[in-house]
C-alpha cells in the first residue's frame, strides 16, 4: 500500500510563521500614523483653528472682498526711496488662497472624536467649500481687475460668484457658529461674537 508523503518546506514555514507579526507590525504601524497625524490640541488651541481663524474668509461672496479688489493696498517697492505700489489683485487672492490651504491643513490635524467633532466637521467643510472657488472664479475675478476689463465684465462674475456661492457659505458659517458657541461655553472660551478678529496660531 502506497502512503503519500508531503514534503514540508522549512522555508515555507518560516515565511508563514513571520507573516501574521509582520501583517500585525504594518497593521500597528499604520494606525500609529493615523492617530499621530490627529493633534490632541487643547480646546482653546482647538476653537482657535476651528472656528476663530475663519475670520480671515469672513468677507467671501461679499462686498468686502470686493472692496479689496476695486482698491487694492501698497506694497513697498524701494526701501531706500519709500517707493509704492499697488499690489496686484491676482497677489491678494493668492494670499487667501495660501491661508485657507495652510488653515484647512492645521484644521484636518486636529481630533475629529469627543466634544470637538461638530466645529472641526464644520471648520473643514467651510474651508473646502470656499477654496475651489479661491482657486477658479476669484482668481478669473482678479485677472479682470489687473488687465484692466470692462466694469460690466467685472461687476458680471462679481455678481455671479455671489449668487452661486452666497447662499452655501452663510449656511456653513452659521453651522461654524453654532457649534462654535456652543463648544466656547462649554470651555469656558470668552468670545465676542458680533467682533472680527485677527486669525489664531
Amino acid at each position: 500500500m502506497k502512503t503519500s508523503a508531503r514534503i514540508h518546506s522549512p522555508s515555507a514555514s518560516l515565511g508563514a510563521g513571520l507573516a501574521l507579526p509582520f501583517l500585525r507590525f504594518s497593521l500597528c504601524a499604520v494606525l500609529y500614523c493615523f492617530l499621530a497625524s490627529c493633534e490632541d490640541a487643547s480646546p482653546k488651541t482647538c476653537f482657535d483653528r476651528a472656528v476663530l481663524n475663519c475670520n480671515m474668509i469672513s468677507d467671501f461672496a461679499s462686498k468686502g472682498l470686493l472692496r479689496q479688489l476695486e482698491s487694492p493696498s501698497v506694497k513697498l517697492t524701494d526701501a531706500k526711496t519709500g517707493a509704492t505700489a499697488p499690489i496686484k489683485r491676482k497677489e491678494v487672492i493668492d494670499g487667501k488662497i495660501a491661508f485657507v490651504e495652510e488653515s484647512l491643513a492645521k484644521v484636518r490635524k486636529l481630533s475629529q472624536t469627543g466634544d470637538a467633532k461638530d466645529i472641526v466637521q464644520a471648520s473643514i467643510a467651510l474651508h473646502e467649500y470656499v477654496l475651489p472657488v479661491y482657486r477658479n472664479e476669484y482668481q478669473q475675478l482678479a485677472k479682470l481687475y489687473d488687465d484692466g476689463a470692462a466694469k460690466a465684465e467685472i461687476d458680471g462674475l462679481a455678481s455671479a460668484i455671489s449668487t452661486k456661492y452666497g447662499h452655501g457659505v452663510a449656511v456653513l458659517f452659521d453651522r461654524l457658529t453654532t457649534a462654535g458657541k456652543a463648544y466656547a461655553a462649554k470651555h469656558d472660551i470668552k468670545v465676542r461674537w458680533d467682533v472680527r478678529t485677527s486669525p489664531a496660531n
